[in-house]
């Protein structure tokens, strides 16, 4: 039997869970607080977040979610990003991986768009 694999969005500030798999740090700054040999991150993919200039957008205009996520997108067509995101494809085909944030808000932030755009890719590659 081939065990579940699960693509997860979670706080970076919530403790690690077996269930988790590879967690994985989606965020351009590393989260204030939290320290490195405690974080249980396996993997930071800084290319994969959104730009500086992105993320100071959408934390001055948060209700903008829709703007957010449609330039995000277009800054994941960059080659850096297209590279974290194969490594990030791969890594989930071993196993099930937990994509990690700093954001308080929990239903708009980077991990979650991150999360929308790698199911709606998986849904046209089937």
């Amino acid at each position: 039997m081939v065990a579940k694999r699960i693509l997860a969005v979670k706080r970076v500030y919530e403790a690690p869970e077996p269930g988790d798999g590879t967690r994985i740090l989606v965020d351009r700054l590393w989260p204030r607080g939290v320290a490195k040999d405690k974080a249980g991150i396996d993997l930071w993919l800084r290319d994969i977040a959104p730009s500086d200039a992105l993320r100071q957008r959408f934390h001055a205009k948060p209700d903008a979610w829709d703007a957010f996520c449609a330039a995000y997108e277009a800054e994941l067509q960059g080659e850096a990003a297209q590279a974290a995101a194969q490594d990030l494809r791969d890594r989930l085909r071993q196993g099930s991986v937990t994509l990690l944030y700093a954001a308080r808000d929990e239903h708009r932030n980077n991990a979650v768009a991150l999360k929308a755009w790698l199911d709606r890719k998986k849904g046209q590659a089937s």
